[in-house]
């Protein structure tokens, strides 16, 4: 992978400007990331997607995307079907397990076909929060479930079937926004459950997910695990939790540095980002001034962080036959198509 910085970013529109490709020449960004504002028919996606990379200097260089089923899912008809959300999922899995696993696993090949024809390397998913009761609908039917294992399960399938068809996974929100009472995009949300609790439950699917190669983080302050910072920006919580109890070791990604859950101004946003243990920032919303604050910020991609994201990149290496082949091993005839 040739020289980097430890940023993803989104762009304005549905072709990127000459200011956006001089800004990504010399800022030399990781990766990037769209949304709905960025999609408009097929070829135009091919042709953003092959700007992007090209700008970046890097043909490798990963564009992802929140395409999960319902609510959020930014290619839709007739780019993409309209999917079922998480929770219904998790229904069919409540009624009868096996069924529910394939269903899982079904639906992220086919989001795997969908995003790999447009040029995308990696979808956001899957969702690993564990809902409560009374707390904000942000999460809500993205979720599979209200238990752990189950969730944990469903979690597992679908990262299998997004990889078996060359997509990288990215689970989140690690690690845990099912008990956040408020919608980080727009205040700090903040958990008051123990330790203990935690362990018990919102731990629980990261924990058994530790071996995917991407993550992103919570901006979330949990008050048993640091009373002063969110997720996104606690050493504690990172160094602490995701990277030793969790076990996680893979390429750890920020939620979006421009969502209302952080304070301060961009690059005081960034450099705590940074300096909190996360290996990449994530600026979504393509507004210049803004990806220019934090850019100003980052440094090259270099160390035990530059290690992570080959490795990550490097999961999509793999042809294609062996992970379906891993999948089946795994999970037997429940997978085959007729």
């Amino acid at each position: 992978m040739s020289e980097s910085k430890s940023m993803i970013l989104g762009a304005a529109g549905t072709r990127l400007t000459e200011d956006e490709k001089s800004f990504y020449r010399d800022e030399r960004p990781w990766g990037f990331i769209l949304f709905a504002r960025n999609i408009e028919a097929e070829g135009q996606i091919r042709d953003l997607t092959a700007e992007m990379r090209e700008s970046a200097g890097r043909p490798d260089a990963p564009v992802f995307i929140d395409q999960e089923g319902g609510r959020v899912q930014r290619l839709r008809p007739p780019l993409a079907p309209n999917y079922p959300n998480a929770a219904a999922i998790g229904e069919v899995y409540a009624r009868e397990p096996e069924a529910g696993l394939r269903a899982a696993w079904l639906m992220s090949r086919l989001h795997a076909f969908d995003l790999a024809r447009y040029g995308l390397t990696a979808d956001c998913l899957p969702v690993l929060d564990v809902p409560v009761e009374g707390s904000h609908d942000v999460i809500g039917n993205r979720a599979y479930a209200h238990e752990p294992e189950a969730v944990a399960a469903l979690g597992r399938a679908a990262a299998d079937g997004l990889m078996s068809g060359g997509i990288l996974p990215v689970m989140k929100h690690v690690p845990g926004h099912g008990r956040a009472e408020a919608d980080s995009h727009k205040a700090l949300p903040r958990v008051r459950a123990g330790i203990e609790e935690l362990r018990a439950r919102d731990f629980v699917p990261f924990k058994a997910l530790r071996d995917l190669p991407m993550a992103m983080t919570a901006h979330i302050v949990y008050e048993a695990l640091d009373p002063d910072n969110p997720a996104t920006t606690s050493v504690r919580i990172i160094e602490t939790i995701i990277r030793r109890e969790i076990g996680f070791d893979g390429l750890l990604m920020s939620d979006d540095v421009s969502m209302n859950a952080l304070s301060g101004d961009y690059g005081e946003r960034t450099r705590a980002i940074l300096e909190a243990g996360c290996d990449l920032v994530l600026h979504c919303n393509g507004l210049m001034d803004e990806m220019r604050a934090v850019a100003a910020r980052v440094p090259e991609l270099t160390g035990k962080a530059r290690t992570r994201a080959d490795k990550a990149l490097a999961a999509l290496s793999a042809g294609d036959e062996t992970r379906e082949a891993q999948a089946r091993a795994e999970f037997g005839s429940m997978f085959a198509i007729a």
